[in-house]
């Protein structure tokens, strides 16, 4: 059986899909540059995907997760360029690139994500020290 937490990562992540595309359309549709289509579609899809992923699929909302949130985003980005532009010789549509690369991306934003923002000992890692100052003191 699928871990209930992948379920619930691949369910959100479905969610940010859909969400991401409407946003990006919407402002395309109003007569936005692409540029600005595309930076308030990524902008408003991370505000939500930290939402959904973080409350929904990995139970945990806390900001202060949200820099490295945002570092896993930027690294699948960077790597889903990369990975778009080695495929241009082999699979001329931009589309049909991205659509073979989905799962690939999916998994790797979910290793991202799973080890380096909300694994196990993050909290406690990022927590502050408790220790009783009246022990350091005497």
């Amino acid at each position: 059986m699928v871990d209930s937490r992948v379920f619930r990562f691949l369910l959100a992540g479905i969610m940010n899909t859909i969400f991401g595309i409407a946003v990006y359309a919407g402002v395309e549709r109003i007569g936005a540059p692409l540029w600005l289509a595309l930076l308030v579609g990524m902008a408003a899809g991370v505000v939500f995907s930290f939402v959904t992923m973080g409350a929904y699929a990995f139970r945990d909302l806390s900001l202060k997760r949200l820099p490295r949130f945002i570092a896993c985003y930027a690294a699948n980005y960077m790597v889903n360029l990369l990975a778009l532009h080695l495929l241009a010789p082999i699979v001329e549509d931009a589309i049909a690139r991205q659509v073979l690369l989905t799962p690939l991306m999916a998994v790797f934003s979910y290793l991202c994500l799973s080890r380096f923002v909300f694994g196990p000992g993050r909290a406690a890692a990022q927590a502050p020290p408790t220790s009783d100052r009246r022990a350091r003191t005497k």
